[in-house]
């Protein structure tokens, strides 16, 4: 007895357990009921519940586990499929143990191993838990050092790249005196340009002196039928005055017959006077009859376009109307019809289907009965062979498993692989944003019915290498050969769709608070608009900004039930020869601005957070796609196309479109402010080649004027100077946030295939190298309270 009550505890001692994870004391005492009330069930996970229990926030840092990195399997441990949860674990800790009788020292020393047994199953579960965790730190923290690998080598394919840059510069600087020379040819053109422009301003003068002299003419014949008329009420009074005369003379002539013989010759010579005046009178009548009758034409005419002007006024109005619902009902009837299209291929589709599953059917009808037939001849050497038959069946059995587990491991490999790309795509897309690189994308246009076929063969390749697949570019001019690496390079071959499944995140992080700028540069006829707008009439190539706003929407949709709301504003512009235009402006302040009278002046502002103002701009506010659209199609009528050389339909200016994001959530009043820059930019091109005369040299020279400003934008970002030239052109201070500021930013460059462009193909991709070696920052979410000032920002 006395051996056994040395391990026993005093009877007034409490029983005291360390917890290595919590270095926590436990003295209190565990009541029975609330120790039956817990039981051992509680403390293993069951199957039946459905899910993973996960470890409570003391072990992971207050966050949960992912679904990908869940702890491993205990199958084999000591606390095999035994997990516990924070709250078990709390009242484990907690538990005060009660006895009815507290001198049985053996029903306490029971309960306490069994207590013991479950918090070491706990500890064990811990320190598996916590070793599984190191080992994921040691797989991430490998992963790390391979990625910083990756970036220095990354630096010194930089370098190498910055040498061969620095070589280029050189060249250009030998070819600036040559452009010089025709800088200053430009200006002496500009300057015969800027002569013809004073003379028709004198023959504009000469013509409104000319319009303004006819009015006075006008003027001058209005008074003389004021005058005429005034002529004719004096000729009625004078006549009124010889009637009264003529009674007069009557009387007179009454009383002095007895002078008749003297008075004869007078009477006769009075006579003939008043003949004259009465033919004199007939002939006023007359000129007064037909002034009155053209009086009346003039004012019956001035009556009747004054009503033809108010019913075309009204025929007008009815028919923009009209208009509009034939414009609704054209787009349902449309809609309609390519309904009834699909399901005209559908069908279609079924009855090929149909007549290909008859004649499968036939075939296997006869294959069958050939299948049979062997299967007699089988059966008779089975009976003569079942051992080989036997040992057959194994063998195929063995290597048909095989197959299926080599299908299986392919499968895998094949789901790694994918993953494996998706995950070097985000890391690369991590690093990139947190260098503050502008992103690059290529894209090769189909070759076209009118390109010339080169006789050495493809002069545009694309790498099959690991590394360099989707990325990679080759260029073989004159036998040597030229590679590039970009972000992204779509073959020819690459749909709309899939262009924009790849920019798709980043026009989503508008509506999170960023600023993202999208660009297409490229030479004339390499598929910029097409990239950007698509094909006008045709929905599945549709560009990047109609998709770009359908996914914004659609996404806006889908986030009100998180209790998001948003506001858009829509402006639209294009730089024409170094001049801001408003494509969103109607048919009266055209009108104006034809006549000299609008007023307006575009000018570009930048204030201190960043962001860039167009004074007098046109903005919209827009709630659906369908206002969208029809801006779009508003804003491609009047923007400057013409024809050249080298493409049917040029852009003759840089379009612009903007679409700024204002957010706000009730529920925790957060706001956010985004920008989405979509620029389609005119096309570089040679006047050697587009044959360019008249406004189109015009043309041609200010948008070779502008990219060569970008040009230089970008050469002095690559070189961190101090001095960039962004007021150089009107369209590097436009873009001076997206190039130099905390933006998103990312630039199609757009090459032709076409063996005749293949120097400027060259040179486009040399300038994208440029500029996707530049740094401009790191991109910051916007979060600020939203401006009462409506004017729309460029970011």
């Amino acid at each position: 007895m006395a051996s056994k009550n040395q391990n026993k505890p005093p009877l007034n001692s409490t029983l005291i357990f360390t917890s290595p994870l919590h270095n926590k004391y436990i003295g209190d005492e565990v009541p029975v009921d609330k120790w039956q009330q817990l039981g051992v069930d509680k403390m293993v996970g069951t199957a039946t519940n459905g899910r993973l229990r996960q470890a409570f926030s003391i072990v992971n840092c207050e966050q949960e586990l992912a679904p990908t990195s869940a702890p491993p399997s205990h199958t084999g441990s000591e606390c095999g499929g035994i997990e516990f949860t924070r709250e078990e674990v709390d009242v484990l800790l907690n538990e005060r143990m009660k006895y009815k009788n507290k001198f049985n020292y053996k029903e306490r020393c029971d309960n306490m191993m069994d207590y013991i047994k479950r918090l070491r199953l706990c500890i064990k579960w811990f320190q598996e838990l916590e070793g599984f965790y190191l080992f994921e730190q040691e797989k991430l923290q490998n992963a790390l050092e391979f990625t910083e690998s990756r970036c220095a080598d990354m630096e010194i394919m930089l370098k190498n790249k910055e040498e061969e840059l620095n070589l280029i510069i050189v060249e250009l600087r030998k070819s600036l005196s040559s452009l010089q020379e025709k800088v200053s040819k430009e200006e002496s053109e500009k300057l015969a340009a800027i002569d013809s422009l004073a003379k028709e301003k004198e023959a504009r003068l000469n013509f409104e002196k000319s319009q303004t002299s006819l009015s006075e003419e006008l003027e001058k014949v209005q008074g003389e039928l004021q005058s005429a008329n005034q002529r004719i009420i004096a000729v009625n009074d004078m006549y009124k005055l010889l009637q009264e005369y003529n009674s007069s003379l009557q009387l007179y002539n009454s009383k002095l017959q007895t002078d008749l013989e003297t008075a004869h010759e007078t009477v006769k010579h009075g006579e003939k006077e008043k003949a004259a005046i009465v033919e004199s009178l007939s002939h006023l009548r007359g000129q007064h009859q037909a002034l009155q009758d053209q009086h009346a034409l003039c004012k019956a005419s001035l009556e009747e376009v004054t009503k033809q002007k108010d019913a075309l006024v009204n025929e007008v109005a009815d028919l923009r109307g009209e208009l509009q619902q034939v414009r609704n009902d054209h787009d349902q009837y449309q809609s309609q019809v390519q309904e009834l299209m699909a399901r005209v291929v559908n069908c279609e589709e079924l009855a090929v289907k149909s007549n290909e599953l008859e004649e499968r059917y036939l075939s296997q009808s006869n294959q069958l009965r050939t299948l049979q037939e062997q299967l007699e001849v089988a059966q008779n050497k089975l009976r003569v062979s079942d051992m080989s038959a036997f040992e057959t069946r194994t063998e195929f059995e063995a290597q048909k498993r095989l197959v299926t587990e080599l299908q299986n491991r392919l499968e895998d490999a094949e789901f790694k692989l994918i993953e494996g790309e998706k995950l070097r795509k985000k890391l690369h897309n991590t690093i990139l944003e947190l260098k503050g690189n502008i992103r690059v994308f290529c894209r090769v246009r189909p070759p076209l019915p009118d390109d010339i076929p080169c006789a050495e063969g493809k002069v545009i390749s694309y790498p099959a290498t690991t590394e360099a697949l989707g990325q990679g570019i080759d260029l073989l001019q004159n036998g040597q050969k030229y590679s590039f690496t970009f972000d992204q390079v779509f073959t020819p071959d690459a749909s709309q769709e899939d262009v924009f499944v790849e920019i798709s995140q980043l026009v989503q992080s508008a509506l999170d608070g960023y600023k993202v700028c999208i660009f297409a540069y490229g030479q004339t006829g390499s598929g910029k608009t097409y990239t950007m707008m698509g094909k006008p009439g045709h929905p599945e190539q549709k560009g990047l900004i109609p998709r770009s706003l359908e996914q914004i929407f659609q996404t806006r949709q889908s986030l009100l039930s998180q209790g998001w709301t948003y506001e858009m504003q829509v402006s639209m512009l294009e730089i024409y020869n170094e001049t801001i235009r408003d494509l969103l402006l109607t048919n009266r302040d055209l009108s104006r601005i034809e006549n000299g009278t609008s007023g307006k002046q575009y000018a570009i502002k930048h204030d201190a957070n960043g962001n860039t103002h167009v004074s007098d701009l046109t903005i919209v506010d827009v709630r659906s796609t369908r206002e969208v659209s029809f801006l779009l199609d508003q804003a491609a009528n009047s923007r400057s196309v013409g024809k050249t050389q080298m493409n049917e339909q040029s852009s003759r200016s840089h379009f612009v479109f903007t679409l700024r994001i204002s957010g706000i959530n009730e529920s925790t009043d957060q706001q956010v402010q985004g920008v989405l820059n979509l620029i389609d930019l005119a096309g570089s091109e040679r006047l050697s080649k587009s044959g360019s005369t008249g406004d189109r040299l015009k043309e041609t020279q200010a948008i070779n004027k502008s990219l060569s400003s970008l040009s230089d934008v970008i050469f002095a970002l690559a070189k961190k100077e101090d001095h960039v030239p962004f007021r150089h052109s009107k369209l590097t201070y436009l873009l001076q946030p997206c190039l130099g500021g905390d933006s998103k930013t990312l630039m199609f460059v757009n090459i032709s295939p076409d063996p005749s462009s293949l120097g400027e193909s060259l040179c486009s991709l040399r300038f994208a190298a440029r500029v996707n070696a530049c740094e401009i920052g790191i991109p910051r979410r916007h979060t600020i309270m939203r401006s009462t000032d409506s004017r729309l920002s460029l970011g």
